[in-house]
C-alpha cells in the first residue's frame, strides 16, 4: 500500500496542526494582549453559553482573535464542536 502514502504525506498530523495553532495563539497573545479590545472575554463567554444550548463543548471550544492590517481589524472566530456520529 505504498501508493496510499502519497495521500498521507500531504496531510499534516493532528499533533502538528495543534502545535501550529498553539504557536499562533501564543504569538497573538504576546503581540496583541495590550491592544486587544476589552469586550473579547465577554464575547467569548457569551458565545460559549449560546453554543452550549445546542452542543456539549469544553471551555476552550471558542477562540477569538483580532488582527490588525493598517486601519482594518479582522475578527477571527474559531469554534470547535464535537463531530456528529451517524
Amino acid at each position: 500500500m505504498a501508493w496510499m502514502d502519497i495521500f498521507r504525506a500531504n496531510k499534516p498530523s493532528t499533533a502538528q496542526l495543534a502545535k501550529e495553532r498553539l504557536q499562533v495563539i501564543v504569538a497573538h497573545q504576546r503581540a496583541g494582549a495590550l491592544h486587544a479590545p476589552d469586550y473579547l472575554p465577554k464575547l467569548q463567554k457569551e458565545l460559549l453559553e449560546v453554543i452550549r444550548k445546542y452542543v456539549a463543548v469544553g471551555e476552550d471550544a471558542v477562540n477569538i482573535e483580532v488582527e490588525r492590517d493598517g486601519d482594518t481589524e479582522i475578527l477571527e472566530l474559531n469554534i470547535t464542536v464535537p463531530s456528529s456520529k451517524n
